[in-house]
Order: C-alpha cells, then structure tokens, then sequence
C-alpha cells in the first residue's frame, strides 16, 4: 500500500488509486464529477479551530501538527474509517489548500505512517 498526496484541483489521473478528501470543507468552483473523489472524510481533517489558527502560516507548522496529531489520537474512530481504506494498493489524499507543502494531507501521511509503523 502505497499513500500519496496530492492537491484536488490538480487533474486526476488512473495512477492516483483510491482518492480521498481530507478536507472539512468543499473545494470552492470545484464540482463532484471533476473532482473524481472515491470518499470524502470530514472527520479526519483539522477542526475548524485549527485550521483557522493555522492558515497555512508556515512557522506555525510544527505547532499545527503537534495540534493536529493530537486531535487524531482523540478521534480513533475517524482515523479508523480512513484506515479501512489502506489495502488498496494506492491511496492519494486530496487537500485544497495552494500550499503544497505544509497542508493538512501531508501531516495527515506523517501520521498515518508513524501510526502504522509501530
């Protein structure tokens, strides 16, 4: 199983596998069929507090991930759904934001990675 990341306005392609929102809210002017989403699961993305707080502020990001990780650990019922959805041999988590970098997709690979080397 291999998880990927990648922006959901960026054109999806067959190598994407299994695509997953992992955004709170809707990508705006983007519509269901071109977004070709498999699921979308609220659930696991940053409270709307967080993601508030953040706003992809880039010197914030090791404090948003420490938040962010945080609130995963108290939400094992999200972050089990999402797991579900793993043994497919490619997962591509779909995020909204412009940055590519420090996006909530990506602390959510980070994490989902540690969690299932353990």
């Amino acid at each position: 199983m291999k998880i990927l990341v990648k922006r959901v306005y960026d054109k999806p392609d067959s190598k994407d596998g299994f695509r997953i929102l992992v955004d709170r809210l809707w990508p705006r002017g983007l519509s269901k069929d071109d977004a070709k989403i498999d699921v979308w699961l609220k659930a696991v993305a940053p409270s709307n507090e967080l993601r508030k707080w953040y706003q992809h502020d880039i010197p914030k990001w090791p404090e948003f991930k420490k938040r962010y990780f945080a609130e995963l650990d108290n939400n094992s019922e999200a972050v089990s759904e999402l797991v579900n959805y793993l043994d497919k041999p490619t997962v591509m988590f779909l995020y909204g934001s412009k940055e590519r970098q420090y996006n909530n997709a990506t602390a959510l690979k980070e994490y989902i990675d540690s969690m299932l080397t353990q």
